[in-house]
């Protein structure tokens, strides 16, 4: 989903401008934030919703590039929302690289007996699902594409429901190419597909909402965690560096599984790779493989800064 936007700040070669004679350099990039955490339970049985993941903006491939001159941009890798002990899931963090912020992924709603409020999931990058709080009443996901941006940034978490009898689950939450499932599917969104690295990668997967007299839904393609259905367990965390939104849980005692951590790729020319250096040594500069070509891969797992010059 390439992003069609302004040039960011750092642009200087509209103006055509250098730095030390170094010319500007255009790169795409990938900005995946973190994923919500699943809802938890501390009372009663009834499955709690999946987070939602975190907001992916890509200008990969075709879409507007950034432009670097010579000197530092900071890289913020947006963690995964912490996860509950019996409450609505933590949203998770922004990741932001110049101009371009994803939003994090909206917590997945807690359920039954409790205020209406608590059984919505929460807005983000993609939304959280929604929980139950009353019988026979379908409790909405978190709104995804929150705060907007074109294209979207992600999708809306499905559904919670209870009839207090066959089935009492949470809806997934949504992922960045596909909403999350209502009840009793409760399956998180699918992931978006993405080559800037030179190999197709899925990220930023709905976690899945968790049931009781139904299965629990199944994280989405692109690692969001699954909701579980057995008491007392936490519902699965989302993988680190994909975005993936936690799992729900079906009956109390049990926490919302964890969301999983964000990631910033920026894909430079090759020809201007020895320019490129990153920090902290934790993230990566690589050359793409054959056959994409020799593009310089710079990698961001955690926050820090690419320095081009």
């Amino acid at each position: 989903m390439p992003l069609q936007s302004t040039r960011g700040a750092a642009s200087a070669k509209a103006f055509g401008f250098t730095a030390a004679g170094i010319p500007p350099v255009d790169v795409d990039y990938l900005v995946v934030a973190g994923g919500g955490a699943g809802g938890g339970k501390a009372v009663s049985c009834a499955g709690s919703g999946g987070g939602g993941a975190g907001g992916f903006r890509t200008s990969f491939p075709g879409g507007t590039k950034i432009t670097l001159i010579k000197g530092s941009t900071s890289v913020t890798v947006g963690a995964g929302g912490p996860a509950p002990s019996s409450t609505t899931g933590n949203s998770g963090d922004n990741s932001v690289f110049s101009t371009i912020t994803s939003a994090g992924g909206g917590g997945g709603a807690t359920s039954s007996g409790v205020p209406a409020a608590a059984a919505t999931g929460i807005p983000g990058g993609s939304g959280g699902g929604g929980g139950t709080s009353s019988p026979n009443e379908n409790r909405p996901g978190g709104t995804g594409n929150s705060p907007p941006v074109s294209p979207s940034q992600g999708n809306n978490g499905g559904s919670g429901f209870s009839d207090f009898a066959s089935f009492r689950g949470g809806g997934g939450g949504g992922g960045a190419a596909a909403v999350g499932n209502p009840y009793p599917n409760g399956n998180g969104g699918a992931g978006a597909a993405n080559s800037i690295s030179g190999s197709s990668v899925t990220r930023a997967g709905g976690g899945g909402g968790g049931g009781v007299n139904a299965a629990a839904g199944s994280g989405g393609p692109g690692g969001g965690g699954a909701g579980v259905q057995t008491p007392g367990t936490d519902g699965t965390p989302g993988t680190v560096n994909t975005g993936g939104g936690g799992g729900g849980v079906g009956a109390a005692p049990a926490g919302g599984g964890t969301g999983g951590s964000g990631i910033v790729i920026i894909r430079a020319p090759g020809a201007s790779g020895p320019r490129f250096s990153v920090s902290p040594g934790t993230n990566t500069k690589t050359t793409s493989p054959a056959p994409d070509g020799a593009a310089t891969i710079l990698t961001f797992t955690v926050s820090g800064s690419v320095t081009y010059g």
